[in-house]
């Protein structure tokens, strides 16, 4: 039996996930649950593992995965997938599992499709650097994180200041070019025409405030016509 507070929490979490690909930090969760510090999102989060509803990854900055949910939002999920009414089209990594039975006699071959995106260089994590514009080479990614006719790119990671968001130096990011964010998408910026970077998008009239996911990178507040959005996070490929 999970709380109303576990609920609200574990049910957050998964929207997150399924919306960004990546889970939410610990100051989002603060700011969802309406809890006046983050010791109170420390002992949910510990309460939901112990329970079996999450899984904290080892050796990433606040990684969790989803391993179950309660009957009252779903039930339960195979390890890093998501559920929900957003799961359909929401970005999910792809798990394959063995399974010695032969297949059925009449079975149609599965085909596991991939799509060639190209790498346009790095983007910081961190202090911005040069505005990309070169492919420095291909990555095959999954077809299921690439949505409808949309050009899709991918970026490797340089620098930590995403790591609360579960995004790590030398990652790689599949991005869906776009020219709006809503506020919390995290988002590819371009900030003065020669500067781009990797951060949480949050708008307030027309000023945007660009968020890193690193208490050591500070906030950075910027008029709306110094910042041009150049995409959204949709998908993440782990570097070990």
């Amino acid at each position: 039996m999970l709380t109303k507070k576990q609920v609200e929490l574990l049910t957050f979490i998964q929207s997150r996930m399924a919306r960004d690909g990546v889970p939410p930090s610990f100051d989002e969760m603060k700011e969802a649950l309406d809890l006046r510090s983050k010791s109170g999102i420390h002992r949910l989060v510990t309460a939901l593992e112990e329970r079996g509803f999450i899984r904290r990854l080892p050796h990433r900055a606040r990684a969790l995965e989803i391993v179950r949910l309660p009957d009252s939002i779903g039930g339960r999920v195979p390890p890093g997938t998501i559920a929900g009414p957003d799961a359909a089209s929401a970005f999910r990594p792809e798990v394959i599992e063995g399974d010695r039975r032969p297949p059925p006699r009449n079975a149609m071959p599965v085909v596991s499709s991939s799509v060639d995106l190209p790498v346009m260089g790095r983007i910081a994590a961190g202090v911005p650097i040069e505005a990309i514009s070169e492919v420095s080479h291909h990555i095959a990614v999954p077809g299921t994180m690439i949505s409808g006719r949309t050009h899709h790119y991918a970026l490797e990671v340089k620098g930590d200041s995403m790591i609360e968001a579960g995004i790590n130096d030398g990652d790689v990011v599949v991005i869906r070019e776009q020219t709006t964010a809503d506020n919390g998408d995290i988002v590819v910026a371009l900030v003065e025409s020669n500067e781009a970077t990797l951060k949480r998008y949050r708008r307030k009239g027309n000023m945007i405030a660009l968020e890193a996911a690193n208490p050591a990178y500070e906030t950075r507040i910027l008029g709306e016509d110094k910042v041009k959005i150049q995409g959204r996070l949709v998908g993440l490929i782990r570097s070990y």
